[in-house]
């Protein structure tokens, strides 16, 4: 198994080459360990993932779960692992950079920190920004390499605003992110503007309403990396009610006919 400061500059050096990287969204130990199993470099935990399996909505779950969760994931595979941190569990940039030691000490290779509150509103430029540089501080001067992400959470609250938007981006760059996402791009024209306004590695999360580009389209906008958040989960949430509304409502058990086999499934964990 990889050493931790292994496993960050790892991490640091996929953000570095010329061409994008996937990383996946596990929201347990099994589905993350199937994931590194399938080839994927690196991986990021996903709250509302996370929340969901253990019968929580998103934003409910407690730090000291969020972060038995984040330990128990980067133990378990010897790739890199980043968390997805929301809010980092308070206003105030003395708990950012608290929540971000915790989490530097689970075994990560990065964290994210947004600028949305749990009630869905979103913290004033300054402050946010504040917030970004608390959690920077803390995490570069750790002894190992850690990736920051910051996040501008306006398109997923419907502020679809790309000028403001763009413009807590770089503010978050200035405050010292190593990495500037903004959840809820849809266009082209939206990508590419923000890809072309900072000079930090840029984030696109895909699997979302609205959003047709490809793998390919992506990287050719300059995106460096390319999320999915709960989307697999959600997937895997939606066959499982289909198939127990099919049990249910109709008395039949077709939906197991598309499903893997015991023995294929079973090999996974080798």
């Amino acid at each position: 198994m990889p050493t931790q400061a292994e496993r960050g500059e790892t991490f640091r050096t996929l953000h570095e080459r010329d061409r994008a990287f996937i990383i996946p969204n596990p929201w347990d130990v099994g589905t993350a360990r199937v994931l590194v199993k399938m080839g994927f470099e690196a991986l990021a935990t996903t709250s509302a993932g996370m929340a969901f399996s253990a019968g929580r909505r998103d934003n409910m779950v407690g730090r000291d779960d969020v972060m038995a969760h984040c330990r128990a994931l980067a133990s378990a595979v010897d790739v890199p692992v980043s968390a997805d941190l929301g809010n980092c569990f308070g206003d105030d940039p003395t708990t950012v950079a608290e929540t971000m030691r915790m989490a530097a000490a689970t075994g990560l290779a990065g964290a994210s920190v947004e600028d949305m509150r749990g009630d869905f509103s979103i913290y004033d430029t300054r402050l946010a920004a504040e917030r970004v540089r608390a959690a920077a501080e803390t995490v570069h001067a750790l002894t190992f390499p850690f990736t920051l992400t910051a996040r501008a959470e306006n398109f997923l609250v419907e502020r679809r605003d790309l000028d403001d938007t763009i413009a807590r981006l770089q503010a978050y760059q200035e405050a010292g992110a190593d990495v500037l996402y903004a959840p809820g791009l849809t266009t082209r024209e939206e990508i590419a503007a923000i890809v072309g306004a900072v000079d930090r590695p840029v984030n696109v999360i895909a699997g979302i309403a609205g959003l047709t580009l490809t793998f390919a389209d992506l990287q050719a906008l300059g995106v460096k990396r390319i999320s999915v958040g709960s989307t697999l989960a959600r997937a895997a949430i939606t066959a499982f009610v289909r198939g127990a509304q099919e049990m249910r409502e109709r008395g039949t058990f077709t939906f197991g006919e598309g499903a893997m086999s015991f023995r294929d499934i079973n090999s996974l964990f080798d």
